[in-house]
């Protein structure tokens, strides 16, 4: 190995920890304890070594962000490979993204809340954010209806799970009501 392959794996080694130990710090505390200085402190680097990678907090949102998204993504899709008939596919769909916002608040607050300088929904929108909307229309697009358009039909099935699983880390959904609203969120607005 040459010694500039060996660099380029201990810089990517390195970004992979700094992105690793600022979702475990956000899962931990929230994104606000996530600041340069304690993320040197964890990793134990300086702060310049932080910024050669990362220009500031903004641009490792957006790298968490990215991997998340491809985490939801291989979730939606591995749930709904299990299911066998179009309604039990977009019922998996529903589970497994608020599941999945459930499960990694910070992961899915990088993704939707916060601003990691991330364009969606246009030319330059980073691969990793298309695949998540493709596992999504992928299923989805399936049971959009004669007519419907499946990318705008898969925004609006997606603005309701959003919005389920805001208002229900909010505590302003019951969550032992969650299964219920996937049956009626599947049921009357998807064409089975």
């Amino acid at each position: 190995m040459s010694v500039k392959e060996r660099k380029e794996r201990e810089r990517a080694q390195r970004e992979r920890l700094i992105v690793a130990t600022a979702r475990e710090l956000a899962e931990e505390q929230g994104w606000d304890a996530v600041t340069t200085r304690r993320l040197a402190e964890r990793i134990e680097y300086s702060q310049p070594v932080l910024y050669s990678h990362f220009r500031g907090k903004r641009e490792i949102i957006g790298a968490v962000a990215r991997e998340g998204a491809a985490e939801m993504a291989a979730a939606v899709r591995a749930a709904v490979s299990t299911a066998h008939t179009r309604r039990d596919r977009v019922a998996a769909l529903a589970r497994a993204y608020l599941d999945f916002a459930e499960r990694s608040p910070a992961v899915y607050d990088a993704l939707f809340d916060l601003d990691g300088g991330l364009a969606f929904a246009q030319e330059d929108t980073p691969g990793e954010l298309k695949d998540a909307f493709a596992a999504l229309l992928e299923t989805l697009g399936e049971v959009a209806g004669d007519g419907v358009h499946p990318g705008l039909f898969t925004e609006t099935f997606w603005a309701s799970l959003h919005g389920l699983a805001t208002l229900t880390r909010a505590r302003r959904l019951p969550p032992e009501d969650t299964e219920r609203r996937i049956e009626l969120l599947v049921d009357r607005l998807a064409v089975i």
